[in-house]
């Protein structure tokens, strides 16, 4: 079997920045206006008044600091709370397939290739902004990328998915080279007026060139060693909004289930030590002990939670270079996550090095990729 190697990635990042402490001011606005309006309702004992937020607490909860969004203005808006972006005609590129060219572009100069030398593209993504046509092929067709496209949402674990579904194209001989992007517009499928999550996610796209290891010389790397994915149904992370809205009563208007929510105290004890285990069985099976390896490029959703799988991997807690965090600058940019960490902490290692990338989430789902640094 042919062997696959990462030989590029890119992040966009949105220019706006949106910190803690505005994102608290707009919250607490917002729960004092619902307070107000439902005062009788609280005072009578009907009613649980909505309580304030704090930076602090985001912080404990997190790890998070600040997050970047495609809109600020609305999400910060104690009258709206979601962001606000312009409508787009089919005759414009939407705004996944703009932040991806921007990824990509990084990703194929960091690669040494251009479109010409890409056979597919693999849009891996949590929340899609349309059902058809796919905007993969919308992606394609604006990099002139000739062969096929198609679109995959394993939420969290899309990126990790997507390499796992490319190295194996690549593998068997069906593609040379593919691109995989990873457009994340969390700020749309979050809810902003809920306390428990208002503050989780941020906007970002990725990028990655994988491609045959015998065909690059590119300088920086990573011949892919193995790769392993897992799924367990949970309803614990959810998002009910789809296509069969509009068949329910009462569905059209708008409701907290058609958005992101989770059950986090559940989601930490269950997916912990199914993460941990996942690498650990990863590793072991390609005869790879835990000192071995000098980097854990983990999901960017909960600093807690990688602490603690770090240290079950490791058998220790992991040092800050050995498992570098992004989210506390980006927060959780579902997919996209553990590719930022990657791609601004990679360059450092020497040849030979090894390391996983690894993201998990909704599903559950879970993808590990096990990476050797080559040039």
């Amino acid at each position: 079997m042919t062997s696959v190697a990462i030989t590029g990635t890119g992040v966009f990042t949105p220019e706006l920045v949106i910190t803690n402490d505005e994102l608290v001011e707009a919250f607490n606005a917002w729960a004092d206006r619902q307070n107000a309006a439902h005062a009788e309702a609280i005072a009578a004992g009907e009613r649980e008044p909505v309580a304030h937020s704090s930076a602090e607490f985001i912080v404990k909860a997190s790890g998070i600091e600040n997050r970047h969004v495609l809109n600020k203005s609305g999400v910060l808006d104690p009258g709206i709370m979601h962001p606000v972006l312009p409508e787009r005609s089919e005759d414009e590129l939407g705004v996944m397939a703009e932040m991806a060219l921007d990824a990509a572009g990084k990703a194929l100069r960091q690669a040494g290739r251009t479109p010409a030398d890409i056979d597919a593209v693999i849009c891996a993504a949590s929340n899609h902004e349309r059902a058809y046509p796919a905007i993969a092929i919308e992606i394609q067709q604006a990099l002139g990328i000739e062969g096929f496209a198609f679109d995959m949402n394993v939420a969290c674990s899309s990126a990790t998915f997507g390499i796992q579904a490319a190295h194996d194209m690549i593998a068997n001989g069906s593609a040379r080279a593919i691109l995989i992007v990873n457009p994340e517009i969390c700020s749309a499928h979050l809810e902003w007026r809920d306390r428990d999550c208002h503050f989780i996610f941020g906007d970002v796209c990725t990028a990655a060139v994988l491609e045959r290891a015998d065909a690059t010389e590119a300088p920086g790397r990573f011949e892919i060693v193995s790769t392993r994915c897992k799924t367990v149904f949970s309803n614990n992370i959810r998002n009910d909004d789809g296509f069969l809205r509009r068949t329910r009563p009462g569905h059209m208007q708008d409701r907290r289930d058609m958005l992101f929510r989770q059950e986090g105290r559940k989601v930490f004890k269950q997916v912990v030590p199914m993460v941990a285990e996942l690498i650990t069985q990863h590793l072991a099976d390609n005869a790879i002990a835990p000192e071995q390896v000098a980097r854990l490029w983990l999901h960017q959703a909960n600093k807690g939670m990688n602490d603690l799988i770090g240290a079950k991997v490791l058998g220790r807690t992991p040092e800050r270079h050995e498992q570098p965090n992004i989210l506390q600058d980006y927060a959780n940019t579902s997919s996209a996550g553990s590719i930022i960490a990657f791609s601004q902490y990679s360059d450092d290692l020497s040849v030979g090095a090894l390391g996983v990338i690894c993201s998990f989430g909704a599903g559950y789902s879970a993808g590990s990729v096990i990476v050797r640094k080559v040039a």
